[in-house]
């Protein structure tokens, strides 16, 4: 309960700093990083993160569809049992751009995530969870598109 106007103008402030950081407004702030959304290739991407090479795991489940009639938005979803999630990174690994999604995580957020993104032609889906001891493992899923998203 906030009790004096001081509590007040403090959560006040912490909210808009934090809705400024989520809109994208504090470029600057940490958790953005514009050079992993620079990456061309997956290959890049990983370096520019400071990622190891991932291991293929089986407990991370994706659920997407297996043909998709229109690229421009596709939903997926990955959850996993995998303890101590730091980071979900999402790639589709054939869009011009392969980075579509970086999730900071939580031990108090279940590790579940599903979201729209597009894809430029048939792919693979890609999810890495970053733990926090550092590895990263991955699962993919093809998904095939017949009508493209990223301006086809």
């Amino acid at each position: 309960m906030i009790n004096t106007r001081r509590e007040v103008l403090k959560k006040s402030a912490l909210i808009a700093g934090l809705l400024m950081q989520s809109l994208g407004y504090m470029r600057g702030a940490s958790g953005y990083q514009q050079n992993a959304f620079d990456a061309k290739t997956v290959l890049e991407l990983y370096k520019s993160l400071g990622l190891a090479l991932p291991l293929e795991s089986k407990q991370i489940v994706l659920t997407t569809p297996e043909i998709a009639e229109n690229g421009a938005v596709v939903q997926v979803a990955a959850n996993t049992s995998l303890p101590n999630i730091q980071r979900w990174i999402f790639l589709v690994e054939k869009n011009p751009v392969p980075l579509v999604a970086l999730f900071n995580m939580t031990e108090q957020v279940a590790p579940a995530v599903t979201l729209r993104c597009k894809f430029a032609q048939t792919s693979d889906f890609i999810a890495l969870a970053q733990l926090s001891d550092g590895k990263v493992y991955f699962s993919k899923k093809e998904v095939k598109v017949t009508l493209g998203g990223c301006g086809g």
